[in-house]
């Protein structure tokens, strides 16, 4: 990046403490982590649970406060009105009302965006093609699978077209279809110059999409770089099934 140029996010020396308990010990959820990240990149936070990757996206969204350092978005403090309008959020676990269907719960997303019904109806139908769920979006989202759900919950995230989505554990408990739904997803952002920042335990995913990893363990920053830094030269292959992956898909596409 050159000189002068504003950083998309930037973690300065970034550190989260949680006291365990009333009066318990303190746990050190992150530690002095610091990390840039260009404007259109992708960035993958890596490592196992309790590693910090949940706690560095939520401060990232503004939901938390930093107890040392500082989370910026686009030069902006995280969680002021500046930053939050840049950025889109998905958490690792959404929670719906089941009773809506997937259209309603994006009109409901819509107006807490501040989207005017004009400006709104035309951003749902486009996000409702894009992930899939056009054919879906009358049906109530209690008879949606696990895999739609996560994909309702992307669109929610990119409706008010953020700069920025911030994505945690976008691919947890998909099936092999799924996840590579949601992949391909993912590099159709970062085609569209748009900065994502999403958090796996699945290390060989990130591969697939990734232009930075950040690798986290104990709270702590373990590696960083680009994936031709980290893993030496390569050329990036298609996002493709792995050879089981491949006999599932088969034989679930037989059936219909």
């Amino acid at each position: 990046m050159r000189s002068g140029a504003t950083w998309a996010v930037e973690l300065d020396g970034f550190g989260k403490t949680y006291r365990a308990g009333w009066g318990g010990r303190t746990v050190h959820a992150v530690e002095t982590l610091s990390l840039r990240l260009p404007a259109g990149q992708v960035l993958g936070l890596l490592g196992p649970n309790g590693s910090g990757k949940s706690t560095t996206l939520k401060a990232l969204a503004g939901l938390l406060q930093p107890s040392a350092g500082s989370c910026r978005i686009f030069g902006e403090p995280a969680g002021s009105d500046a930053a939050r309008a840049r950025i889109g959020y998905l958490p690792e676990s959404v929670r719906f009302a089941t009773h809506q269907t997937g259209r309603e719960f994006l009109r409901y997303c819509a107006g807490l965006s501040s989207l005017t019904d004009v400006q709104a109806e035309p951003r749902i139908e486009a996000v409702l093609a894009w992930t899939g769920l056009g054919d879906a979006a009358g049906r109530r989202i209690a008879s949606y699978s696990k895999g739609m759900r996560q994909r309702l919950g992307l669109a929610q995230a990119v409706l008010h077209e953020p700069q920025i989505v911030l994505l945690d554990e976008p691919t947890s408990g998909l099936d092999p279809e799924g996840r590579l739904a949601v992949v391909r997803l993912i590099r159709e952002l970062a085609a569209q110059g748009r900065t994502v920042v999403f958090t796996s335990h699945l290390l060989a995913q990130a591969e697939d999409v990734c232009d930075r990893l950040a690798m986290l363990g104990k709270g702590r920053l373990l590696a960083s770089g680009t994936v031709g830094e980290l893993l030496g030269t390569f050329e990036r292959a298609p996002v493709a099934t792995s050879r089981l992956e491949k006999i599932y898909l088969e034989r679930l596409h037989a059936l219909s």
